[in-house]
């Protein structure tokens, strides 16, 4: 079993600007924190609606347990996070106003075991927003080639 569980969303900074960050907690079966834990969970092509005032992670992958019996949960399933009422209202009003998203970005596990997931509240990049990030990227990695060759 892994120390510490840290899944990335890469696909979500690339595809997304990023305005805000929230930690939420995710109500889990039994089977489902025991794959997390083992590090068989895949977030990039998931994203969180709201149903009612309660938000949901959709389409998030959490591989089923090898050891599970007929118990074991399903593989994609929405998966409701746990926020406080007041950052719950203050996503919903932006989300709903403004034409923003919530998207996970990470899925970890704290000091006590317990699987967290960073959600971020996104803005769709245009085309010539990515291609711009892109070349900020090869930019850095040539300094930093650069800057090692001379020391």
């Amino acid at each position: 079993m892994l120390k510490s569980v840290n899944i990335l969303n890469k696909r979500a900074r690339f595809d997304y600007e990023i305005i805000d960050t929230y930690t939420a907690g995710i109500v889990l079966a039994g089977t489902e924190i025991k794959s997390i834990r083992l590090g068989k969970a895949n977030i990039t092509e998931s994203f969180c609606e709201f149903s009612g005032m309660e938000l949901f992670a959709i389409n998030t992958y959490i591989e089923e347990y090898s050891f599970g019996n007929q118990f074991n949960h399903k593989s994609r399933s929405e998966r409701k996070l746990l926020l406080n009422r007041k950052e719950l209202k203050t996503l919903h009003k932006s989300v709903q106003a403004k034409g923003l998203t919530i998207v996970p970005l990470k899925l970890f596990t704290n000091e006590k075991g317990l699987a967290k997931l960073q959600i971020g509240l996104c803005k769709g990049k245009k085309n010539y927003d990515k291609r711009e990030s892109l070349k900020e990227q090869d930019t850095k990695r040539d300094l930093d080639r650069i800057k090692k060759a001379y020391n």
